[in-house]
């Protein structure tokens, strides 16, 4: 079993440059599969609306959802570093990013993961000076789904490129501890990455950021429509078991391997 991870550990991965593995849990079960190997970050995503419940977004998806089982896989997690979203509305304002914050972090988590830009900024200071270290996650956000018309890359033209790189570095002033991109250019995502000193993790955002994050159910093979995102890789395949398989996916992470260039978009 490796040590706990805590956000220190992630820092000096980041520092060292060996790249930090996060994968989606929901349960006790996969919780421990995952941490036991070597899964650094464990992320309670907001995608549990979709692989979990069945809905066709994350927006249906509660605070109390995401406080339930973030305790699950608290309760299963064997020293790995758990992130935690707040759903879809639960931080609109100030009072309610602390007091849904409070909720997640009660439960189990140990960073809370937002979705948006500078905009954010004075509530990442907030959560900061109350002791909640956040991730920001930018570039394709499902929660906004509505608003971009679609889950469609982000970051292709310069307003919106240029943008995303001053978010960034104003987020990291503000005190954000971790950004996640997710389908955005894999070019940008490197300029992004080489722009700030905190951990960038990538989702289809190619293969220089610091490190990258899967849906647990997408690596495994398993999805309910039949269809899979251009930036996943089916870890089963050539794996008798489904720890092989979580194994598989860290250690190609690990020595950058994963993503390849297929996995990854142009401008």
């Amino acid at each position: 079993m490796m040590p706990d991870v805590t956000l220190s550990t992630l820092q000096e991965l980041n520092q060292k440059g060996e790249k930090i593995v996060m994968l989606t849990a929901y349960d006790a079960t996969f919780a421990s599969v995952a941490a036991k190997a070597g899964v650094e970050v464990l992320l309670v995503g907001d995608s549990l609306g979709m692989v979990v419940q069945g809905h066709d977004s994350t927006l249906p998806v509660s605070v109390a959802d995401m406080a339930y089982h973030t305790a699950c896989v608290k309760r299963g997690n064997r020293g790995a570093f758990i992130v935690t979203d707040l759903p879809f509305m639960a931080y609109a304002t100030l009072e309610q990013a602390l007091v849904n914050s409070a909720a997640v972090m009660q439960a189990g988590a140990h960073m809370v993961k937002l979705e948006g830009g500078a905009f954010l900024a004075e509530i990442v200071r907030r959560l900061a000076d109350n002791g909640v270290p956040t991730c920001i996650h930018m570039g394709l956000t499902p929660q906004s789904v509505n608003v971009l018309g679609g889950y469609k890359v982000q970051g292709r033209n310069e307003a919106q490129a240029r943008q995303l790189r001053s978010d960034a570095i104003a987020l990291e002033q503000a005190g954000a501890a971790m950004l996640l991109l997710e389908c955005v250019p894999s070019e940008l995502a490197a300029e992004i990455t080489d722009a700030v000193k905190i951990p960038v993790i990538g989702i289809g955002a190619g293969n220089a950021t610091d490190g990258q994050v899967l849906v647990l159910h997408d690596m495994l093979g398993l999805s309910l429509t039949g269809r899979m995102p251009k930036f996943v890789k089916n870890f089963m395949v050539g794996q008798t078991s489904i720890d092989g398989a979580i194994s598989a996916y860290v250690a190609a992470v690990k020595d950058s391997s994963f993503p390849a260039a297929e996995h990854g978009f142009s401008a």
